[in-house]
């Protein structure tokens, strides 16, 4: 069987190897071909590309040449091309604002009749809006969603509970709602290593963004004398922490990496701090969360995503109101107890056994094949 999947991800593109990049390589196991219309990207030429020297030569990459307000029209245009050509059995669409994506994808099925599911990974804005971008975009998901982002899809992807909750306030019919974890962890990578030094006390990884809330752990951090702080990633919010990190008088204890060269090098930067901290105002997953868990790192996580489902507080996790006090008096209480670290991480771990790449990748495939038999029937 042929997938067709429109994606917003461009990573594989610029050279990086996230989870985009892992999804696919165990994809592509399941399909004899899979074709990524996705936007432009700059550096790589419009048309088809070809994923070389990667382990999934049947991936096709087609980024656009037009900007987003185009994209619309170029996943129409070199979907029915491709469909054409390859005669594809089913589709696939990340749909998440400004819904480019999903227009395109409405305009292909009406076009090709190619059965196709939306997967909506992150509500934005739900459950609490970080910014005004994230107020309007709930807004518009809201609007969008249930009257044209899941109307003609034959099944709608989530990856939460609480994103289906939400959906069925909005009248998505409940029948189309297919709860799939999209947490891929893959065991032999996530072996957790003893032997690095604990160099950090507190670490967090993740794209710097408002939603993501790092200025409350920069502050909760700040209140605790000689407590150091890791933070992984990058993005338009680390100039703003690097200031307040500043202003709080506390740049010696604050170590800003920026994105790290392999997803191993992330793994043993996590591993390098004593506790992680995810305190993000709204999620779907995230990722990042149940690697740590996966690493046997104890963790303090807000209620968003699939973490108020999978960590057990007090058992396997802890979880915070994301306040600075609150993530301070959770980050003393850690950092002076080493056994009860020791034994939430431990725990921790449980997650390789829910959420093995292998297992839940094929579960996705197999879903995405069923609505070609549903469609013929």
């Amino acid at each position: 069987m042929k997938l067709l999947m429109i994606s917003g991800d461009r990573a594989i593109l610029q050279g990086k190897k996230g989870a985009f990049w892992h999804t696919l390589e165990e994809m592509s196991r399941h399909w004899e071909r899979i074709d990524v219309i996705c936007p432009r990207v700059g550096g790589v030429e419009s048309g088809k590309w070809k994923v070389e020297n990667y382990p999934f030569p049947n991936v096709c990459f087609h980024p656009s040449s037009f900007s987003l307000w185009r994209q619309s029209k170029w996943i129409f245009e070199k979907g029915k091309e491709l469909i054409a050509e390859y005669h594809h059995d089913v589709m696939t669409v990340h749909e998440y604002p400004p819904f480019y994506n999903g227009l395109g994808a409405r305009w292909l099925h009406s076009a090709t009749n190619i059965p196709y599911m939306t997967e909506i990974h992150h509500i934005v804005g739900y459950p609490n809006a970080a910014s005004l971008s994230e107020r309007i975009g709930y807004w518009m998901s809201r609007i969008w969603l249930p009257r044209w982002g899941t109307d003609l899809a034959q099944a709608v992807r989530i990856v939460s509970t609480e994103a289906g909750e939400e959906l069925r306030k909005w009248k998505v019919p409940p029948a189309k709602i297919m709860l799939q974890s999209s947490l891929y962890l893959d065991r032999s990578a996530l072996a957790s290593d003893p032997g690095i030094a604990k160099s950090h006390d507190v670490v967090f990884c993740g794209r710097l963004v408002p939603n993501k809330r790092l200025s409350d752990v920069i502050r909760a951090v700040a209140q605790l004398p000689n407590v150091t702080l890791l933070i992984i990633g990058d993005g338009p919010e680390r100039r703003k922490c690097e200031k307040l990190a500043e202003t709080l008088g506390m740049e010696s204890r604050i170590a800003f990496t920026g994105w790290l060269a392999s997803q191993a090098d992330v793994y043993r930067a996590i591993q390098s701090a004593r506790i992680f901290v995810m305190n993000s105002s709204s999620e779907g997953g995230p990722r990042v969360l149940f690697e740590a868990m996966a690493l046997g790192m104890p963790v303090i996580s807000t209620r968003v995503g699939a973490a108020p489902q999978f960590i057990d507080d007090g058992h396997d996790g802890l979880l915070t109101k994301g306040d600075p006090n609150d993530l301070r008096d959770k980050i003393k209480m850690l950092l002076r107890n080493e056994q009860e670290r020791l034994r939430l991480g431990a725990a921790a771990r449980y997650v390789l056994d829910i959420f093995d790449r292998g297992m839940l990748v094929k579960i996705y495939a197999d879903s995405l094949k069923s609505l070609v038999s549903a469609s013929n029937s």
